[in-house]
């Protein structure tokens, strides 16, 4: 199932004032994502937030699942600085909280 202290949760998350910014930031960071998929990575579709909007900012998110390392986050981080945005990007390793 790959749930911890088997491997490593990320959580990437995207927000901003613009819903359609925020769609198309987490849109391009997946398939960025794909493009560079480890083996060992699984990588979940890009969806809302259980809390999608706070303060007037939308939110999605990327769930990874994987044993953390170098390459992994070589990898996540190629994939986001290719991204153009005005939205805010958000890596948290191991949430505590998933919202």
């Amino acid at each position: 199932m790959k749930y911890p202290p088997f491997c490593d949760i990320i959580k990437l998350e995207v927000s901003g004032l613009s819903q359609n910014e925020v769609k198309r930031t987490i849109t391009l960071a997946y398939e960025n994502l794909l493009k560079n998929e480890n083996r060992n990575m699984l990588i979940y579709s890009p969806m809302p937030s259980p809390v999608n909007k706070i303060k007037n900012k939308y939110r999605w998110r990327i769930i990874i699942k994987c044993k953390i390392g170098n390459n992994v986050i070589t990898e996540i981080n190629d994939a986001i600085d290719k991204i153009k945005t005005n939205a805010s990007i958000s890596i948290d390793i191991n949430p505590n909280n998933m919202n």
